[in-house]
């Protein structure tokens, strides 16, 4: 079967189509600008190069269109025509405590996904956007939600609680929901499966750090912790968001700046974490560039990143009472052996040594840490459309 996986944002438009029977991605591409002026459509069938066309897409039922003729064009289409297609995957942002595994898509689903707008204002009506427009386009097709927030929807009421009025929760669900949860429900899986080891017997915990990041306690194949909360604004310092904060900040910077909540939020989101520090860039390599040029801003930032990650590690070790597996993931856990180098220099007291050699290898599963460390640290290429597809293929 082949399975289209669509990850749809506000103006954008991610996709791949992947058969079900090897895991092949047939196609891939990005629709970038949509409803603004410039949109054009990126397409790449396997083994080629990548197409790059210029088109109006005023809305995301015209880019999903221009994504199924690309894929079905007489020139470079992989499938000839949309009968080819079995199932779409679609990734939803935020399920809330609704969705505790991926849906076959139906009209209540769709009213539950609704629901969860509150919860994630910028993604569940730019997801919904686009589940709409595969529906309008392909009919009779069947089409699954999988959720950034169900693999974490086994925390316990001691993790995810916070420490507010309890009716807050009650009444408007406020609570740690944790996201990236198709990444680490996928990665813990595979460090298992590559260290040939019982995935529901292991502590393992998944580092997947990028410009957006976070860290997960997967104990015996559940999640029992994350760093992200509410919004993927908690945890970790990331690329522009600047992570746990003392909330007595936000009164004091908008008396002292004159700013509403909504431009503080817009601080916290955009103009923070390591972008914010360093004043260079969000982007780890400019930041390793400028550190290595003698900045030193860059270089506390670099160093603020590593060590907040270091405290989780240490703080999800505790929380399972051991870890075996420390997992790296995403654009910087798989590319950069410095920032796996500065965050493994705090897990000596788990009995971590890195082997050097190995932990210069970039975007590959490998094992990093030496034969004799009691922790086994490996680096796992994160799929996140791969595992979208095989949730969509289990349910179709």
């Amino acid at each position: 079967m082949n399975i289209l996986v669509i990850n749809c944002g506000s103006s954008s438009l991610k996709y791949q189509l992947i058969n079900s029977d090897s895991e092949a991605v047939l196609a891939k591409g990005l629709c970038e600008r949509i409803g603004i002026e410039g949109s054009q459509i990126t397409y790449q069938p396997d083994g080629k190069e990548k197409e790059v066309t210029v088109s109006p897409m005023p809305t995301h039922t015209q880019a999903i269109k221009l994504v199924l003729d690309a894929l079905t064009n007489e020139k470079s289409g992989v499938i000839k025509s949309l009968d080819q297609v079995g199932a779409v995957g679609h990734r939803v942002v935020h399920g809330g405590e609704s969705f505790t595994s991926s849906t076959i898509i139906t009209e209540e689903a769709i009213q539950a996904i609704e629901a969860c707008n509150d919860l994630a204002p910028l993604h569940n009506p730019a997801n919904l956007i686009g589940i709409r427009a595969c529906q309008e386009l392909m009919p009779g097709t069947p089409m699954v939600a999988v959720f950034d927030t169900a693999f974490h929807q086994t925390m316990p009421e001691k993790a995810y609680l916070y420490g507010l009025p309890y009716e807050y929760y009650e009444t408007y669900k406020i609570r740690r929901y944790g996201f990236h949860g198709t990444s680490h429900s996928y990665v813990s899986k595979r460090a298992a499966q590559f260290l040939g080891k019982p995935y529901g017997q292991l502590k393992t915990i998944v580092c997947h750090l990028g410009n957006g990041s976070s860290i997960s306690a997967v104990q015996n194949g559940k999640s029992v912790d994350t760093s992200m909360g509410l919004t993927p604004l908690e945890g970790l310092i990331m690329g522009t968001r600047s992570g746990d904060v003392d909330p007595g900040v936000m009164q004091f910077l908008m008396h002292k700046e004159n700013m509403d909540i909504d431009q503080m939020l817009n601080v916290l989101n955009k103009k923070s974490g390591v972008f914010g520090v360093s004043g260079v860039s969000s982007d780890f390599r400019d930041l390793g560039d400028a550190a290595a040029d003698g900045n030193k801003r860059a270089e506390i930032a670099l160093e603020s990143f590593a060590y907040r990650v270091a405290k989780y590690v240490g703080a999800y070790a505790a929380a399972m009472n051991g870890v075996d597996v420390i997992a790296f993931t995403a654009g910087v856990g798989e590319n950069d052996k410095n920032a796996r180098r500065m965050v493994c220099s705090y897990l000596a007291f788990l009995g971590i040594t890195l082997d050097e050699e190995a932990n210069s290898t970039r975007g590959k599963e490998i094992v990093i840490s030496t034969p004799d460390s009691k922790v086994t640290v490996v680096v796992i290429p994160t799929n996140e459309e791969l595992a979208i597809a095989r949730e969509t293929l289990a349910l179709v």
